[in-house]
């Protein structure tokens, strides 16, 4: 990754400044996209504490409104409506329980292509730790994602060789960015989420200066 210069520092704290001063700024949008099947039992309570941080990190530069987009079994994907309150998110992810069944990844993508139409959407955020879909059925969403300038940043959990693949082609294609986290640690998983939650709200403007791991390792994928 390129040296962080103080200019690009100046303008970032610029940034964030403007935000506190003009309330008025319009709101970003996240659509958070989880992978709810039985192998991500063990991340689910972590998921769930993790993701407050976002809002908290973003509380003082203004809004943010997260969409949860989740599937389970072998049909079921479903998404909320948008929330500006970690509370609503963390009260509606603790009320779901994972099911065995298959990836579902394609669904995320579609529905965040029909969001795009609808509203302006800064980023999507998708965590799980496998890919089990046809690529030919998937990567075209992802090019018509980066078409609309939708990033996606694919969280991989775990070291799954395919889902590595995949995870890294979808997050090229958009411009976004792939990272994976181990399981056990959710200090990695919380600073990729805070650092995502930025973006959304401020671009890269709002990562540059930040000495936090999540940010360093977002800003060294992102364009």
């Amino acid at each position: 990754m390129s040296e962080i210069t103080s200019k690009a520092s100046s303008e970032a704290l610029a940034y964030l400044e403007r935000r506190k001063a003009n309330p008025s700024c319009e709101t970003a949008r996240l659509i958070f996209g989880l992978d709810a099947t039985a192998s991500r039992e063990n991340m689910w309570d972590i998921a769930c504490k993790v993701q407050g941080d976002m809002f908290h990190e973003v509380t003082s530069i203004g809004g943010l409104q997260i969409q949860l987009t989740y599937y389970r079994g072998y049909d079921e994907c479903r998404a909320s409506n948008w929330m500006s309150h970690a509370v609503q998110l963390t009260s509606l992810m603790r009320k779901i329980r994972c099911e065995a069944g298959m990836t579902q990844i394609g669904k995320v993508l579609k529905h965040a292509k029909k969001e795009c139409s609808n509203v302006r959407v800064s980023a999507l955020v998708f965590a799980g730790d496998t890919f089990e879909e046809q690529p030919d059925r998937v990567m075209p969403l992802a090019h018509e994602l980066a078409a609309l300038k939708l990033p996606v940043f694919m969280f991989q959990e775990g070291s799954n060789k395919t889902a590595t693949k995949y995870f890294a082609e979808i997050a090229r294609i958009t411009k976004g960015a792939h990272c994976q986290f181990d399981a056990n640690s959710a200090r990695q998983l919380s600073e990729l989420l805070r650092a995502v939650a930025l973006f959304a709200v401020g671009g890269v403007a709002a990562l540059t200066g930040r000495k936090d791991a999540g940010a360093v390792r977002l800003l060294g994928q992102l364009k």
